[in-house]
């Protein structure tokens, strides 16, 4: 196979300041590449964590998002490993961020006896945090 990893995935957000403040303050993303007035776009910037990165956009100009929806085809989540789902959990809501995702009234639940949550970021994106790989 020629394919050697998943280089980057793309965000669009009509959110720009608090996906990149998402992205950046609460889960540690680096800024690589902001890009100003980009091919029509207020924003273009790629964001890394270790080699995992994201290139995070704004619409082009007079363009307006569709809300997102779980029910929409292709990814519907995108999941970290932390080192521990409790203190991530603690972590993120110390610093002020609440957008988590409840399943059957908890925050932290588990799936397959293996404990998650998810979040919601600005622009819609549900990312899963978990300290088990699974595979």
């Amino acid at each position: 196979m020629s394919i050697k990893m998943i280089h980057h995935i793309c965000i669009q957000t009509e959110n720009y300041e608090e996906s990149l403040d998402f992205y950046t303050r609460i889960l540690g993303f680096q800024i690589v590449n902001e890009t100003p007035n980009f091919h029509g776009r207020a924003f273009n910037t790629w964001i890394n964590l270790g080699e995992f990165m994201i290139e995070l956009q704004t619409p082009k100009e007079g363009d307006k998002f569709n809300e997102w929806s779980s029910l929409n085809a292709g990814p519907v989540h995108m999941a970290f490993l932390v080192d521990n789902v409790e203190q991530e959990y603690e972590r993120i809501k110390s610093l002020g961020y609440n957008k988590f995702k409840l399943k059957k009234g908890q925050v932290v639940y588990k799936v397959l006896g293996e404990s998650l949550f998810k979040i919601k970021a600005p622009e819609g994106t549900e990312i899963e945090m978990r300290d088990t790989d699974i595979v």
